[in-house]
């Protein structure tokens, strides 16, 4: 359940300005933790609607990954720079510019 809801969260981070505004504000407090009777009471709905929008927001969010695979192409990129950062450090610790570029790269990627 935790993986499932750290996926929906990074889908959200990426796919969020994509999402009607009914789902946003929903999905939104539900991704800082709120439980389904807070953001029902906040929207005045019932748990039952918010749960039913949740799910449907998952949905499409999984659909968008689908299509565009936004999260996969930054996953494997996060891989491979891991990766590249651990080569540069153990073959080439003394190389400031090579540790430079890569720290660079890094700066980058968070941006």
């Amino acid at each position: 359940e935790l993986e499932k809801n750290e996926r929906v969260n990074a889908l959200f981070a990426f796919y969020q300005p994509l999402l009607p505004k009914k789902q946003n504000d929903y999905l939104e407090p539900d991704v800082d933790d709120y439980s389904l009777g807070e953001i029902a009471e906040e929207f005045g709905v019932s748990r039952q609607a918010v749960y039913d929008n949740i799910k449907r927001t998952e949905k499409i969010l999984a659909a968008y990954e689908a299509k565009l695979g936004l999260l996969a192409d930054y996953q494997a990129r996060n891989r491979q720079f891991d990766a590249l950062q651990a080569y540069v450090k153990t073959h080439y610790p003394a190389d400031e510019q090579l540790n430079a570029l890569v720290a660079q790269m890094e700066t980058l990627e968070e941006e």
